[in-house]
């Protein structure tokens, strides 16, 4: 086999594992749009019949036509964008340091940054929980929110140093030339020019606060407090979710901004996480 056919193979395996792979993970998504599309005699039919005999947008307009459901979207979209723009507020100096600066084990503690991104939040529930509820940080949104940013700060600030390694450092050289401060030319140069890697950063944070189950699941009891990603559980025992194919439309609807934001925003997504994969 000459070595153009073995590419061409190798190719066809690629795209043939990738196409089984997005069947796995859509083939759930799939068939809860199908449930959403039916009406309550249908949902009986159950796997007889994949595609609605008659689609219907009626359980989605119920979904969103319910204060409370949307009272939950709000707040996860508050939780994430606060969350996020939290966590580079606090990784873009950290992440500005370990790139410009110098310091004994700098490489080492940089390491230990990313091991803390490697435990789960399952392992310190418990002393979250005591520690949260001494501060009187229960039923708080700004506890959550401190919670998120402090899960997400060592990844983002491995995302935002990448973005700033690939700044020439003459760049800064020249303003501090011209009289500009250290913080001055944090500000005026290098973020403005860290400004893609900074937006990339913060949508993959958003992102991944939106699907955050267990954080609010622990500190947030009162139901009006509740974002969309616990909400849904309570949401399904009530009077407006008691079908099923209301509450897979109300499921979907949690899902799919997620989706959308990564299918529009993967460039830059991919982008931050590969920015200075090759640099020395």
């Amino acid at each position: 086999m000459t070595a153009e056919a073995r590419e061409k193979w190798g190719d066809a395996l690629t795209y043939l594992s990738a196409i089984l792979i997005a069947a796995f993970f859509l083939t759930p998504l799939a068939w809860l749009l199908s449930l959403s599309l039916r009406t309550r005699q249908e949902v009986f039919l159950g796997a007889s019949r994949f595609i609605p005999k008659r689609p219907t947008l009626d359980n989605f307009a119920q979904i969103l036509s319910d204060p409370t459901f949307l009272l939950y979207l709000w707040n996860g979209l508050k939780l994430s964008a606060l969350g996020g723009l939290g966590c580079l507020l606090v990784a873009a100096p950290a992440a500005y340091a370990f790139s410009r600066f110098w310091f004994s084990g700098k490489s080492a503690l940089m390491m230990v940054i990313l091991a803390f991104q490697m435990i789960s939040p399952l392992v310190i529930l418990v002393p979250l929980y005591r520690y949260m509820s001494a501060l009187g940080l229960i039923n708080s949104h700004f506890g959550v929110t401190m919670v998120y940013i402090a899960v997400s700060v060592p990844m983002c600030t491995w995302l935002v140093k990448s973005a700033i390694d690939n700044i020439p450092k003459s760049l800064e050289e020249a303003a501090a030339i011209d009289g500009c401060s250290r913080f001055g030319t944090f500000w005026r140069i290098t973020l403005p020019l860290a400004a893609p890697g900074l937006a990339s950063a913060f949508i993959l944070i958003v992102i991944l606060n939106w699907s955050q189950f267990l954080i609010p699941f622990l500190l947030l009891n009162k139901d009006a407090q509740l974002p969309i990603s616990v909400a849904i559980f309570n949401f399904s025992g009530t009077s407006n979710a008691s079908t099923t194919q209301v509450l897979a439309a109300a499921c979907l609807v949690a899902v799919v901004p997620a989706i959308v934001a990564f299918l529009l925003l993967q460039r830059m997504i991919v982008g931050a996480l590969t920015a200075g994969a090759v640099k020395g």
